[in-house]
């Protein structure tokens, strides 16, 4: 499939962590990144397809379209598909951020508030809330250990 995107714009579409499809204005798929083609891998489905034929199947795999426009003119359109992997309720990610967070800044709680942007007061109320205790450990770990 011939390729339209410049080498800079492949790289950008390459860098997101859901996957993407492009298609022309005349629905044609136009480029697909790596995570767009595992999704339709495992999903059985063939990237030669129109889009009226998949989008049914991409919706059911969560994906949201969007128009692609340049002004006026219309270039397309592109579908996005959630990424699948790592924590997928709110506060599943939010605690996955904090300790993300809390190892970066060797678990100073200061320079990790600071970073998420809350304060420290805030910052002690998640760690309570997710069982999390200062010296890295969780409320399971401290039970197992005592």
């Amino acid at each position: 499939m011939p390729s339209v995107f410049s080498p800079l714009a492949k790289t950008l579409l390459d860098a997101f962590a859901e996957g993407v499809i492009v298609f022309d204005p005349n629905g044609r798929v136009i480029y697909l990144n790596a995570p767009a083609r595992e999704a339709l891998a495992d999903a059985g489905l063939d990237t030669a397809g129109e889009k009226d034929d998949l989008l049914p199947e991409l919706a059911n795999l969560g994906g949201r379209l969007s128009p692609l426009r340049v002004g006026a003119l219309e270039l397309g359109e592109a579908i996005f598909l959630p990424k699948r992997e790592g924590p997928t309720t709110l506060a599943d990610r939010e605690k996955d951020a904090i300790v993300r967070s809390l190892e970066a800044h060797s678990w100073k709680l200061a320079e990790t508030a600071k970073t998420l942007g809350i304060s420290r007061t805030t910052l002690w109320r998640r760690l309570r809330a997710y069982g999390l205790h200062r010296d890295g450990r969780t409320k399971w770990d401290q039970s197992v250990s005592s």
